[in-house]
């Protein structure tokens, strides 16, 4: 643990100084195709430094947070567009907006010209903008409380159902993705007073996959791919297929994107050969997604399921498709045992930690 700590140190390190590279760089150099090549060694920095992790927590979080979401933010910044563009950023709130997943609040809410009208581009519609910020601690206290109580239960796995297993599986990944990407909010919440979005919205409350993808589910990574992938697609579509259809190879694009890279942060932080399942899910969902806005719009007002009934459906589906394409990447590579291993070495730390600490106390 202390090589992989030491590694982790180097990475970030490395990540550190190439944010500051392309501060200056935006500083400099105008928005455009030479500011775009002037930024690819840093990109593909991104793609390939992440690997020389072994950990999955350390590993899985630098490249969600770093090969997925930092790339796209270089390249949307490379146009002068994304979180990154805003010139008035400080260096400080440069590196955490590049490095960390998350959204500065902006109360007022700025007034943005929209694509095209709500009718036809409610597919990725962005989420309103919350004046709640982040989860309350008691929100976080119990969702650490259930995920403590699901590791817990793996010592009892043998005893279980497979597909109680999975559920469990799936429930605590939810978890762990959502107090990961919190604990890196609340640090730079802490350190540079910055009042931040929400980065879920309660999925479980969603009532169709629309609600699921488009307003409650990793609203960063949402609001980054509709810029970089969706709007662009969306517009190069419109002359084609016109305002009406413009949506479907828009919303495909961005779930093939997304998918491709979920399937590239999975397998490299398992340090396994990609089966390409990731990818499959966000591609049926992408799909579903198209089907359900037609129907919609289709049969609007005419017929509507209870929140209640479309809400279990929705969940049941997502999780149904997670544990049969999602999980096996992650049970293929090894992920679980070694999840297990390194909260079992964290869990001695702490432990340590305590007992030291009591001892001073008693000195």
């Amino acid at each position: 643990m202390e090589s992989e700590i030491k590694k982790l140190i180097m990475v970030w390190g490395l990540i550190y100084v190439s944010v500051n590279y392309c501060y200056i760089v935006a500083k400099i150099i105008s928005k455009g195709t030479t500011r775009l090549i002037t930024f690819l060694p840093v990109v593909c920095l991104f793609l390939v430094l992440p690997r020389s992790l072994n950990s999955v927590h350390f590993g899985g979080a630098t490249h969600f947070f770093i090969t997925f979401l930092g790339t796209f933010k270089l390249l949307l910044l490379a146009y002068g567009m994304g979180p990154l563009s805003d010139p008035s950023l400080s260096l400080g709130h440069f590196v955490s907006l590049a490095c960390l997943p998350i959204m500065i609040q902006q109360n007022p809410p700025p007034l943005e010209k929209p694509l095209t009208s709500t009718q036809h581009n409610e597919s990725l519609e962005k989420p309103l903008t919350s004046k709640r910020g982040l989860g309350s601690p008691l929100n976080y206290s119990t969702k650490a409380l259930v995920w403590a109580l699901l590791v817990h239960g793996y010592d009892y796995r043998e005893y279980l159902h497979p597909r109680v297993v999975k559920f469990q599986l799936c429930v605590h990944l939810y978890i762990t993705i959502e107090m990961v990407l919190a604990m890196a909010a609340a640090l730079a919440q802490a350190l540079l007073g910055l009042k931040l979005e929400p980065q879920f919205d309660n999925p479980i409350l969603s009532t169709s996959l629309q609600d699921f993808w488009g307003r409650r589910w990793n609203l960063v990574c949402t609001s980054i791919l509709r810029l970089a992938v969706y709007n662009p697609v969306f517009l190069l579509s419109k002359p084609i297929l016109g305002h009406k259809w413009a949506f479907i190879p828009a919303l495909m694009a961005t779930f093939l994107v997304s998918g491709l890279m979920h399937e590239l942060v999975y397998s490299n932080a398992g340090h396994s050969t990609p089966t390409w399942k990731v990818a499959q899910f966000f591609l049926i969902h992408g799909l579903c997604l198209t089907v359900e806005i037609v129907l919609k719009k289709k049969f609007s007002g005419m017929f509507r399921l209870p929140p209640v009934i479309s809400g279990l459906l929705t969940l049941a589906f997502v999780i149904h498709t997670f544990a049969r394409m999602g999980l096996p990447q992650l049970l293929l590579s090894g992920g679980l045992e070694q999840t297990l291993e390194e909260l079992s070495i964290l869990g001695s730390f702490v432990k340590h930690l305590a007992q030291s600490f009591t001892l001073s106390l008693s000195i």
